[in-house]
């Protein structure tokens, strides 16, 4: 049985009902996500993006010659194509993705751009134990606030996790800030529906790869802003009464009933900062639009800053 059929029956099986959203990045998965970046409604992408270009020489600056460039996540790798293109003499770009046929044909793209560049792809779960090359100095970036994904002790778990993988460097990554719930409202819930159909994938999915029944057309998005949490909410919820079976497995859902499928925190850059003080990560440097939609910070591990 593969690790998506083994943790949708696992979380079908819990209450309440949920899945990891890294299932959501199959191949057409990785694709509705770039469509979704591209959408008036999603600022982050947009942000992020006009925070590399501007501070693009004093990022290179930070993190100098020679460096592994390590990326947590990596998709279509147009950010880390900003920043690569301001580094004079990066030692490596370390891709790590979940999803190795999307890695590669964005790998194939960034190569074509940067033909000298030495490209070592890693396809694994980053929030597991994976195998990265050997390097003397490597820095991480994790851009998109894919760490608002995670609750907060798991998000203080995972930076633990990477301050030990990049071998006392940095860590570049990008958090999305509190702010109006009727701006995050629009940004999961866009007109044109493709976040709809980039969570309904994830029943596609389970009926090609896990041996589901699931009948897209009784299923609807739902996202929605906790502001008690300081997290927006995405399910998957049941039109009626219904019977669904995965790989054997039978599950029945009462109309109403959901699966949550994906949190996304929002932090404020002194709540952040604390949690990666708790993750033995230094905060220096921080970067946010004039709006303060968006934040990129400049992480220290604890070996680094001691040197």
């Amino acid at each position: 049985m593969s690790g998506f059929a083994h943790d949708l029956i696992a979380g079908l099986s819990s209450r309440p009902r949920e899945l990891s959203p890294k299932w959501f990045y199959d191949a057409a998965g990785s694709l509705l996500f770039e469509r979704i970046c591209e959408l008036p409604e999603y600022y982050p992408t947009r942000v992020e993006l006009d925070l590399l270009d501007r501070h693009a020489a004093d990022i290179a600056q930070l993190i100098g010659p020679q460096a592994d460039i390590v990326e947590f996540g990596a998709g279509a790798s147009r950010k880390v194509r900003v920043l690569l293109g301001a580094l004079d003499s990066p030692a490596r770009f370390v891709p790590v993705d979940i999803s190795g046929e999307h890695l590669l044909e964005a790998i194939s793209d960034l190569t074509a751009l940067h033909p000298t560049l030495t490209v070592h792809p890693v396809v694994g779960d980053f929030t597991q134990d994976i195998e990265l090359p050997p390097g003397s100095r490597r820095v991480g970036f994790f851009p998109g606030s894919s760490i608002g994904n995670f609750e907060p002790a798991q998000a203080a778990a995972l930076l633990r996790r990477f301050a030990a993988r990049l071998s006392g460097g940095a860590l570049l990554i990008g958090v999305d800030l509190v702010k109006d719930p009727a701006l995050l409202h629009a940004a999961y819930n866009d007109h044109s529906g493709v976040t709809a159909a980039f969570n309904l994938n994830l029943w596609l999915r389970a009926n090609r790869e896990a041996g589901a029944d699931f009948d897209l057309s009784q299923w609807m998005h739902s996202a929605f802003y906790n502001p008690p949490l300081q997290r927006i909410e995405m399910h998957l919820v049941s039109r009626r009464s219904q019977r669904v079976t995965v790989a054997g497995h039978r599950f029945d859902f009462a109309e109403g009933e959901s699966v949550h499928t994906e949190n996304s925190y929002k932090y404020t850059v002194d709540g952040f900062q604390e949690l990666a003080r708790t993750a033995g990560f230094t905060p220096r440097e921080v970067w946010t639009d004039p709006d303060r939609k968006f934040s990129l910070h400049w992480l220290v591990s604890a070996q680094a800053g001691s040197e």
